[in-house]
């Protein structure tokens, strides 16, 4: 963890407690959550209230139309848990559907790109098993920002201007989030969503049944069939959270890390991890042409074992033990070269398997017990879909059209009830069987990218959370998803490395690039725990418009 002989490198200091802390992308989410705290609500609580909140202040990231994964750390019992809100693909979602109408690949926004909401589910399961207050209390802040409008942050408000084409496609998305003239709104005009702020009162008061198979769902279901869609009332009603004991890990530098099972990635960012643990990265520099090479050829490994092996467990048989044991790493690292990057990278040879086939807003947030949240929310690509379900002011992910293939061979071809495996994704860090760290960021398919490079900068440089979350950063494309699989490979860079790392990179073979405007660099937030004096440490990324708020 930090070393007092780290050079502080951070834009401020981290945020210190001992009690209650909240790390969000919204400033005013987190201070609802840092409220509930205060009034004796527990972390549970908290992370509901928050995630409500980000709802309706981040809907290029997140909403009630999307997904959610969670970490769910409880301190009396020592227990970690899993949850998955990931939605399924509609039952009329038939790869023959989409090739008949001409499509090659899957559609890229509308409203034949969503997969069936899990959000409000996982909000009731989350409150329902581990909760201290009701929905309706807990939803009542995101609702009042909602009906009355707030301000506009100024990191969040350029994706108004970046996406205002994709918007103005579907007049029930523009007349929410495009002023009456077209225009785009910018950082301090007010937004206000007053259909919104409806149907989540309506879900305050009839809970997920109401959103899942009452008066709500019907209209949800009308206007996405109204718009050309696929989820109907059958999909919605049929939808249901997964909660689960024992995640996913690996070891690394002696800690564990634990992270959301399938059909999140959160099995990317562990073999990630468990691959780069066969080098010594202390050795090789931080941010060093040779430590940047070894974790990009690393990530080249891992993701195309991703792409190889891993699908919805009910319909493909991951071999996920193998694929996270330290056996496999050794083996599956020994052709990497430290002078030259891979021309090609093949998937890894499994000995139980037949051979391979073929953005979002992260928060997290602690009470004074230890209880902890580790919670991710997406609606996939900004402002997801694009397209809002009729007069719910609901907007709706593009999980289905981002996450499917239409090749019949691959491992990730769509089907009706089917899940993509979900870019999102976040983590915990044990050590000595204690809670040592609470992290993740939205970011799709760089997210095990960013995960490993903060991990690393904590665990094997000593820096501090702030330090971490505020480094420069990199990210290697293309990734998983299947409108840019095809796509040269470029390392690309954010300000900050030093110009002989990119010209060392550059010998070794990697074509470099800057990163793109129109896109994220991330939104990392992390709390750590000091096991000996029990202090937090907050750490909020510079990116982002957010900060760590205490209790």
């Amino acid at each position: 963890m930090p070393s007092d002989s780290a050079p502080h490198l951070a834009s401020h200091s981290p945020v210190l407690t001992t009690r209650g802390m909240v790390c969000s992308s919204s400033p005013l989410a987190g201070s609802i959550g840092a409220q509930v705290l205060r009034e004796g609500g527990n972390a549970f609580d908290c992370a509901v209230a928050v995630a409500a909140a980000e709802a309706v202040t981040l809907p290029p990231m997140c909403g009630i139309g999307g997904e959610v994964f969670a970490l769910l750390y409880e301190a009396k019992t020592g227990r970690l848990h899993g949850l998955s809100g990931s939605g399924r693909a509609p039952l009329g979602a038939t790869r023959e559907y989409f090739a008949e109408r001409g499509y090659t690949k899957m559609p890229a926004d509308g409203p034949l790109t969503p997969a069936v909401p899990g959000e409000v589910s996982a909000w009731e399961t989350i409150l329902s098993r581990f909760g201290t207050r009701s929905l309706s209390s807990l939803l009542a802040p995101a609702i009042a920002l909602a009906e009355n409008g707030f301000p506009l942050a100024y990191n969040i408000s350029r994706y108004y201007s970046l996406y205002r084409e994709k918007l103005a496609k579907f007049p029930t998305s523009a007349a929410i989030f495009l002023k009456p003239d077209g225009s785009a709104y910018q950082a301090g005009d007010i937004l206000v969503q007053k259909a919104l702020a409806r149907s989540l009162r309506r879900v305050a008061d009839g809970g997920a049944e109401e959103f899942y198979r009452g008066s709500l769902a019907k209209e949800i279901a009308a206007g996405i069939a109204a718009g050309g869609g696929l989820i109907n009332e059958a999909d919605l009603a049929a939808h249901e959270t997964a909660l689960y004991e024992n995640p996913p890990s690996v070891s690394y530098r002696g800690h564990r890390v634990y992270a959301t099972g399938l059909p999140s990635q959160g099995v990317l960012t562990l073999e990630l991890l468990s691959l780069l643990d066969q080098f010594d990265l202390a050795a090789s520099g931080r941010a060093t042409a040779e430590t940047i090479h070894t974790m990009v050829e690393a990530k080249r490994l891992a993701f195309t074992d991703r792409l190889a092996y891993i699908g919805d467990p009910e319909f493909v048989a991951v071999p996920l033990d193998e694929l996270l044991s330290p056996e496999y790493a050794a083996e599956r690292v020994r052709g990497v070269r430290m002078d030259r990057a891979a021309e090609t990278v093949p998937a890894g040879i499994l000995r139980h398997s037949g051979g391979p086939n073929p953005s979002t807003s992260y928060f997290n947030c602690i009470d004074a017990e230890g209880n902890a949240v580790s919670f991710i929310h997406s609606l996939s690509m900004y402002f997801g879909s694009g397209f809002a379900a009729g007069e719910t002011g609901i907007l709706l992910n593009d999980r289905v059209g981002r996450g499917f293939y239409l090749d019949p061979d691959h491992v990730n071809v769509v089907a009706p009830g089917k899940r993509t495996i979900n870019t999102i994704h976040n983590y915990m860090v044990f050590k000595d069987e204690r809670l040592a760290l609470v992290g993740g960021t939205p970011g799709g398919d760089n997210q095990p990218q960013w995960n490993a490079q903060v991990l690393s900068d904590i665990l094997d440089f000593g820096m501090d959370v702030q330090e971490a979350a505020d480094a420069p950063r990199w990210t290697h494309h293309p990734g998983t998803d299947p409108r840019s699989i095809d796509s040269p490979m470029t390392l690309r860079m954010e300000d900050g490395f030093d110009p002989a790392v990119r010209s060392a990179l550059e010998a070794k073979g990697h074509t470099l690039a800057p990163f793109p405007y129109t896109g994220t660099p991330g939104a990392v937030q992390l709390i750590a725990i000091d096991p000996m004096t029990g202090v937090r440490s907050g750490g909020g990324d510079r990116r982002a418009d957010g900060y760590p708020v205490t209790e």
